[in-house]
Order: C-alpha cells, then sequence, then structure tokens
C-alpha cells in the first residue's frame, strides 16, 4: 500500500489495520517515507486519535524494527520502570539496584534530559569513565552479573521510534497520547522486560502538568501494554516541587549516593522510590502483597545490598571501582557555590517547578535542543521543600556555577520561582495507582 494512502484514511478519521501500520513503520526505518509523509501521520495521529489496537500494532511495530533482547536464560524476573521526567527526579539511580537486590534484573534503558527536565543518561554518564552506550554483548553481561545496568538506546534498539520521535519533535505532535504511548513502549518491549512500572508525573514541573491529561496517559501505557503482553501498572505522582533537594547531574549522583548508603534521605523521595520499588516486585511476581514488597526494597536499601549493586554496576560499564566510597572525589565540581537568600520570612508556599529546571539549563547543566552540550558539574543543591519555615535571609538553595554571570542569572530564576507566604496544605506523593 502507498504511504500516501496510509496517511489519507488516518487523515480521515479510520481505523488502520495492522499491516498497515506495519508499512508505515518500515517505511520510517528504510527511509522510503519522507520526513514530510511521517510528519503528516503524526499530525493525523494527533487529530483524530488511534484506537487502543492501532497503539499496540504501532508499538510492536517500531519495536520490531531492530535488536529485542532475550533474557529467557536469566534465573529471575526482567523489570524496568519509566519517568515521564521531572526536576530533580534522580529515581532511577536508586530504584534498579534495589530491585536488583531483591531478586529482579532490570535493563534500564533512559533517555537525556531536554527542555526543563533532567535525563537519567546525563546524570550517569557524569561519572567518569561511565560507558553509557555499550555494546549490546556488554550489556548483557553486566545485567546478568549483576542484576542491573542503566544505559542509553543504542542505534539497534527500536530505531524507528528515534527517527519518528526526531520529526515529532519538530512538527508540534510530540503531545499526542497515542504517539507518547508507543515510543516508550516500544523501547521497553525492545529491552525483554517481563513487566513493567511506570511513574506519570503531573504538576508544574511535569511534561503534563493536567492530573487528568497525566491520569489519561497513564491508562494508555498500561492498555496498550496489555495489549502487547506486557503487564504494566502505572504510578500517578507529584511534581508540583522538585522531587529531591538537587537538581543538575553530578549534584543528582550525590544524592543518589547518599540516599543509597543511608546517610541522608529525603522522605518524599524514599516515599516516591519505595513505592515504585514495591511495584516492580508485584508486576514481576516476586511478591504477590504490595505491602510486603515495599518492606522487602526497604530491606534492601537498608542492609547495603543495594549501595553494592550500584557500586558493582559503575565498576563493569567502566567507571571507578572506589565510587560508592570516594563519589565527591571523582564527580566533576562547579568553580562556585553560592547560596541564594530567601527574600522575607514565612513559609515555601508553591515552588514554580519547571522554572527551577530551567535553572539548570541556564547554567549549562541541560539542554534547549538536542544538540546541546552538558556541563555536569552545575546545578542547584538545598532546595527547600514546599512547606519548609524560613527566616529573612535563609538560604533556599545553593547554585553551582562556573560563572558569577550565570549564578547571578540562576538565583534570579530561584528567586521568582519561590514563593514565600502562608503554608500549603500538604498534598500526596503518589496519588494514584493503576494496575
Amino acid at each position: 500500500m502507498l504511504i500516501a494512502e496510509i496517511i489519507r484514511k488516518k487523515r480521515d478519521g479510520q481505523v488502520l489495520t495492522a499491516d498497515e501500520i506495519a508499512e508505515m513503520v518500515q517505511g520510517i526505518s528504510d527511509d522510503s517515507a519522507s520526513d514530510a509523509q511521517i510528519a503528516a501521520f503524526a499530525m493525523a495521529v494527533l487529530l483524530n486519535g488511534m484506537a487502543r489496537d492501532e497503539v499496540a500494532a504501532l508499538t510492536l511495530a517500531m519495536r520490531d524494527s531492530g535488536d529485542v533482547f532475550d533474557w529467557s536464560d536469566l534465573p529471575g524476573p526482567v523489570v524496568d520502570k519509566h519517568s515521564t521526567g521531572g526536576v530533580g527526579d534522580n529515581v532511577s539511580l536508586m530504584l534498579a539496584p534495589i530491585v536488583a537486590a531483591c531478586g529482579g534484573f532490570v535493563p534500564m534503558i533512559s533517555g537525556r534530559g531536554l527542555g526543563h527536565t533532567g535525563g537519567t543518561l546525563d546524570k550517569m554518564e557524569s561519572i567518569p569513565g561511565y560507558v553509557a552506550t555499550p555494546d549490546n554483548a556488554r550489556f548483557s553481561k553486566v545485567v546478568q552479573q549483576v542484576g542491573c545496568a542503566i544505559i542509553g538506546q543504542t542505534a539497534q534498539l527500536a530505531p524507528a521510534d528515534k527517527r519518528f520521535y526526531g520529526i515529532r519533535d519538530v512538527t508540534a505532535t510530540v503531545e499526542s497520547i497515542p504517539l507518547i504511548t508507543a515510543s516508550i513502549l516500544s523501547k521497553k518491549l525492545s529491552a525483554g522486560l517481563g513487566s513493567l512500572v511506570m511513574d506519570v508525573k503531573f504538576g508544574n514541573g511535569a511534561f503534563m502538568p493536567d492530573f487528568d491529561r497525566a491520569r489519561e496517559l497513564a491508562i494508555s501505557i498500561t492498555g496498550v501494554a496489555g495489549a502487547a503482553g506486557l503487564p504494566c501498572h502505572a504510578l500517578l505522582t507529584d511534581m508540583n516541587q522538585p522531587l529531591a533537594d538537587a537538581a543538575g547531574n553530578a549534584v543528582e549522583v550525590t544524592t543518589a549516593v547518599e540516599f543509597l548508603m543511608g546517610t541522608r534521605r529525603e522522605p518524599r523521595l524514599l516515599e516516591v522510590v519505595i513505592a515504585l520499588c514495591g511495584e516492580m516486585l508485584v508486576t514481576a511476581g516476586i511478591e504477590n502483597d504490595r505491602h510486603r514488597a515495599r518492606e522487602l526494597a526497604l530491606s534492601a536499601l537498608e542492609d547495603g545490598r543495594a549501595a553494592e549493586r550500584f557500586g558493582k554496576m559503575v565498576a563493569a560499564l567502566g567507571g571507578p571501582a572506589d565510587f560508592m566510597e570516594n563519589h565527591t572525589a571523582h564527580l566533576p565540581q562547579a568553580a562556585l557555590q553560592r547560596a541564594v537568600p530567601a527574600p522575607a520570612a514565612g513559609c515555601v508556599s508553591a515552588i514554580e517547578t519547571r522554572d527551577v529546571g530551567l535553572a539548570v539549563v541556564e547554567l549549562g547543566g541541560g539542554r534547549r535542543v538536542s544538540s546541546d552540550a552538558v556541563n555536569p558539574a552545575v546545578g542547584l543543591t538545598g532546595l527547600l521543600p514546599v512547606g519548609a519555615e524560613v527566616e529573612k535571609g535563609d538560604p533556599i538553595a545553593f547554585v553551582h556555577a562556573d560563572s558569577e554571570e550565570a549564578a547571578d542569572q540562576a538565583q534570579a530564576t530561584l528567586l521568582s520561582a519561590y514563593a514565600i507566604g502562608e503554608p500549603p496544605e500538604p498534598q500526596p506523593v503518589v496519588r494514584e495507582i493503576i494496575e
């Protein structure tokens, strides 16, 4: 069938067959579909939507456009988690080794940051020597030996999605829930997962600020994953403030190490990490009861097994063998550190979380476009949470910058992002679980 006829059919709101979708994905993969045709197809889907079976067919076709891992020789279940992104969200760094310590295998294929949200891959690449895009053989070996590996998408994994997303990114079609669903799941299915847990963020620092819209995405992903044969649960979590008290790359790795080693664990971050770990253990069949699963995850964290796994993963992927013990010596440091003083006494009543993420971008710790280089050393630490009490002049955060000019700009952005006033009503960080 001609690509133009497939576009015409979707343009007119008709349902595509699995064969027609496979033909479209083949065109994306082998360049027989032009960029203009792919953009037209994406816009037709954005405007007219897709039925669940269509999204499942698109997901599977993009999965099969490249390599698909086979973990059938592993002695335990293969499970992963995916977050829709936020500010101060370094959950993956703790979650993967915790679940591995509980008997799961976590082949985590992560992305880079773009816009105001940070990327797990950028955080891992702040570790000297860490190979974030190993070949398939090394990736498989680390997962088998350590139980987890956090890497980036290689050219061989779901290549159709990579081209498709690049075109969507410049044609105002990223927001399509069917296309978001297929993009996420095609990469996860190519990793050979047995189950998946989604962390779908909502709030002013999330990709989808509106709760109902985020919930719609969570329902779409869990439903399409099930139709594609992948058990999937989703947690809807609050991103109306940074999840951790640090935002950046090396500074978030430091937070993760401190969390794993037990020197410092912020309550909101701990709640999200353990909730997601528990759900992963349930979907993987390691534990049937959600409460017991969370206790199992907490035990692996508190007795040091998770920290040990993280250290082994870093070393196996080229990082320092003594990283956990000497992470401060290995991670890059910014040239200067500056406290941002509170302009008045009171309580942190609200935070414009997206602006906090943009402050990191302004420092050089994020990207405006995908080709931008990232400075791993810069960022923010000591970010006060909503509800914290302050006196005038108390630090609401610390800026890590490479110049006074960059620090000035980040400070101004932070001061405008923080509202000091009356204490707000506390909100749960995990709003809902969708099975």
